[in-house]
């Protein structure tokens, strides 16, 4: 039989024992706090990287990529291109890939094979292959070579060939057949082809080579045995989509430099 002193003694530890469960209970719903300097980097906000924009996605859409006509099973990855002017060689005025492309060496330039659409271009109703070549340059340049030929005698026959710039400075955007034209579409304010080559760009037109800000879209008539600008040249902005196309930008800027000079 318990004494009174014992019972005494024994609620004072039940009462300890209460007392020690419920700090603890209240200490494990307490959160730790965390250090200033650990806070200030959970809410610093992740650097957002500006993504390069990738010029090429509507000349490689897909689109046009096949035909009926026999000159689309002919291996042009395999095959010898004339090098237009600006790209030749001292003692070779053409190229040979093979495999779809010739290596980049210290003593020749190089070149791979891109893309190959086909559109009927001449109005004789058999499609033509539009070659397009990329110049290997050791950097992430992109100047373009393109190729238009025909079926001839169970063989492509070149029909004419143009270079292009670099991206923004009068690179290759897209090359399609619209209302039965011919139409080049190149990066940079009033750009076109003449003869072999994209003209010089106009005063103004300097920008960062990865990120054009405007294209130009121009159309092409066949004369002989080249095709001739056909018709106006209209500038479009990348930055404002809604923006109207300008006419001949470049004889728009020197009618305006004329009229303030006088």
């Amino acid at each position: 039989m318990l004494t009174k002193n014992t019972k005494s003694y024994l609620v004072f530890i039940l009462l300890l024992l209460i007392s020690a469960c419920t700090n603890q209970v209240e200490t494990s719903q307490i959160s730790p706090q965390k250090p200033s300097s650990e806070i200030e980097q959970i809410a610093k906000p992740t650097p957002q990287v500006a993504k390069t924009p990738n010029l090429q996605h509507e000349l490689l859409n897909g689109k046009n990529a096949t035909t009926a006509s026999p000159i689309g099973k002919f291996d042009f990855e395999n095959f010898t291109f004339p090098l237009p002017r600006g790209w030749q060689e001292v003692d070779s005025k053409e190229i040979t890939l093979e495999n779809g492309k010739r290596p980049l060496t210290e003593e020749r330039i190089g070149m791979e094979y891109v893309t190959t659409k086909f559109f009927d271009v001449t109005g004789d109703g058999e499609d033509e292959a539009l070659v397009v070549l990329k110049v290997l340059t050791g950097s992430i340049t992109i100047p373009q070579n393109i190729y238009i030929f025909e079926w001839k005698d169970d063989s492509p026959e070149l029909l004419w060939n143009f270079r292009t710039g670099d991206r923004a400075d009068g690179g290759l955007k897209n090359i399609y057949l619209e209302n039965g034209e011919l139409t080049v579409e190149l990066f940079g304010r009033d750009r076109y082809i003449f003869g072999e080559m994209e003209t010089s760009k106009i005063v103004g037109d300097e920008e960062r080579l990865c990120c054009p800000t405007n294209w130009t879209k121009t159309v092409y008539k066949r004369e002989g045995n080249i095709f001739k600008l056909d018709g106006d040249r209209w500038t479009y902005s990348l930055l404002d989509k809604n923006a109207e196309p300008i006419k001949n930008m470049n004889e728009l800027e020197l009618q305006e430099e004329r009229g303030a000079k006088q």
